[in-house]
């Protein structure tokens, strides 16, 4: 089953979701700011990804600007800072099966469907 990490107010987002009903496949929407991915999750994710944790966050979001950003964090407190505040995580993700990639740009996720 292909799932989308989605967030409903982001374009790109949205813009992931028609790319996936146009493809007339069956995918499942997970609403990640209302159903935040816990620890394991994210470690699951970002080996699907093949990528650091650091690839996985949203480097021009305020909080992380403003909380995070030159404060030389390990992995695993990347991880942390995502579990506790998700919209520092990047969007859309598609996942299905053993991989998973960003939809940035949404175009991307084709490679994935």
């Amino acid at each position: 089953m292909i799932r989308i990490l989605h967030n409903p107010r982001c374009g790109k987002s949205r813009d992931g979701i028609a790319l996936l009903e146009a493809s007339g496949k069956d995918f499942e929407v997970i609403k990640y700011l209302e159903h935040p991915l816990n620890e394991e999750d994210l470690n699951e994710l970002i080996q699907k990804l093949n990528i650091r944790p650091i690839q996985l966050v949203r480097q021009k979001e305020k909080l992380w600007i403003e909380q995070y950003k030159n404060n030389n964090l390990s992995d695993n407190e990347i991880l942390k800072a995502i579990e506790a505040h998700p919209i520092l995580m990047e969007r859309p993700i598609v996942v299905s099966d053993n991989k998973a990639i960003i939809g940035r740009p949404p175009q991307q996720i084709i490679d994935i469907i």
